[in-house]
């Protein structure tokens, strides 16, 4: 009201209670609001800065390329990816575990662009928006991955095996195995030395690993070594015309006509190695295109039992083959750890689209968890790595150093800290 002094403001009020001078708390409210920002360092979320591993150019041209964000909405493909990324990483088992788990953090998924689906629109997008957009983008980091390493084909090492996907419910009815059991199979070609697979395909159980193998891309070159599933004189005439090395696992039924015996070297459990010749015919009505000379190597197990190998490789040591097909055994590995970490036993979808896209995500997982392996400033396996991701993913803290103990950020002494002295 006029005549009256003017209300006392409370910095004002305060330096005149106590006699402290109230421009320097001025002085330092405008500090803090200019440089709020600085004041306390910012850290992104663990699953944040995992999104920033993804070439997410290239994912965009993939959803352009196959129109899967035409007449969307909301839940565009990328949220699709978020949200199945998410699963992954955080051990999620279903399209509930998922909305659940993601409207928890919703605020933190906020800046990384994702959003909690509902489970229809999740469950509609998993059945009906193209796989080829998520094994595109598996091709694509596999490719970065690959891309500093130039290694002369004849050592590129190619492990074929597939692994059983239970199914079962409602849409499975394309993988129907039996009666009561519906199941798919995930062909995979693993490459060793990466530590990570080149390629895949998803087919019904009742599908044939050799009928996958035929439609496999062939790498001049290249050694395949595979087990008796693939076991078809005319696939390996196919591999040998490429210059591929092959080696498998001889047929106990299958003779090596017109043998001759090669000297072995003692101590390397070599039994015997001898070079010959295959049947003429496959069956008695096809006759076997693999005519040219092959190779039979025995080896004795830790078991006691001989295992016979075959290879079209007449000039390598009989010990180098046999150690080539001991290589067998890092793609059974690989499935292992795909189906004890990453989420391809628990389906959130049955349906065949579905069930792509979920592998492709695994696939994408996969790679994005041995990066950050490599990434990491301690040591530790790729299961250490998955399991401090999932405890840590939607925390803020630096995901190359998630096994030691998070320090707090130390105070700024100008920004953070009161000082009460009177001028």
């Amino acid at each position: 009201m006029t005549g009256l002094d003017p209300r006392l403001s409370g910095s004002i009020f305060l330096g005149k209670a106590h006699g402290i001078d109230s421009n320097h708390f001025q002085s330092l409210a405008t500090r803090l609001d200019m440089k709020g920002i600085s004041a306390v360092p910012h850290r992104n979320t663990v699953f944040r800065d995992i999104l920033k591993l993804l070439p997410w150019s290239a994912f965009e041209r993939l959803v352009e390329e196959h129109g899967t964000d035409e007449l969307v909405r909301s839940f565009t493909t990328k949220r699709q990816l978020l949200a199945l990324l998410f699963g992954q990483l955080s051990g999620a088992y279903s399209l509930r575990d998922i909305e659940a788990s993601m409207s928890s953090h919703q605020a933190r998924l906020y800046h990384a662009g994702g959003a909690a689906p509902a489970r229809s629109t999740f469950a509609d997008a998993n059945r009906d928006r193209d796989s080829r957009v998520f094994s595109g983008l598996f091709t694509h980091m596999l490719g970065m991955t690959t891309r500093g390493l130039r290694r002369k084909m004849g050592d590129a090492v190619r492990l074929i095996d597939s692994t059983g996907l239970r199914l079962a419910g409602a849409g499975a009815k394309w993988a129907r195995f039996s009666a009561e059991v519906c199941g798919a199979k995930a062909d995979v070609v693993y490459d060793p030395d990466l530590g990570c697979p080149i390629y895949h395909m998803i087919t019904a159980a009742t599908v044939n690993d050799i009928v996958a193998a035929k439609t496999m891309p062939i790498e001049t070159g290249a050694t395949y070594v595979f087990d008796l599933g693939y076991y078809d004189y005319g696939w390996w005439a196919a591999l040998d015309e490429a210059d591929c090395r092959i080696v498998t696992r001889f047929k106990k039924n299958t003779p090596l006509l017109s043998a001759r015996s090669m000297p072995i070297e003692p101590g390397t459990g070599v039994v015997s190695d001898r070079i010959g010749f295959l049947p003429g015919r496959q069956a008695k009505s096809r006759k076997n295109p693999m005519q040219g000379a092959v190779r039979e190597v025995v080896v004795t197990l830790e078991t006691g039992e001989t295992l016979r190998i075959f290879s079209n490789d007449l000039d390598a040591s009989a010990k180098e083959i046999a150690d080539l097909y001991k290589r067998r055994w890092q793609i059974e590995l690989f499935f292992r750890v795909m189906k004890q970490t990453l989420k391809i036993t628990h389906f959130i979808g049955r349906s065949e689209n579905a069930v792509r896209i979920q592998i492709a995500v695994a696939l994408i997982a996969f790679l994005l968890l041995s990066l950050l392996r490599k990434m990491a400033k301690d040591q530790q396996t790729l299961l250490e790595t998955t399991r401090l991701v999932r405890a840590n993913l939607m925390h803020r803290k630096d995901f190359t150093r998630l096994k030691q103990p998070q320090k707090p950020p130390p105070l700024d002494s100008t920004q953070l800290s009161l000082n009460w002295s009177s001028t």
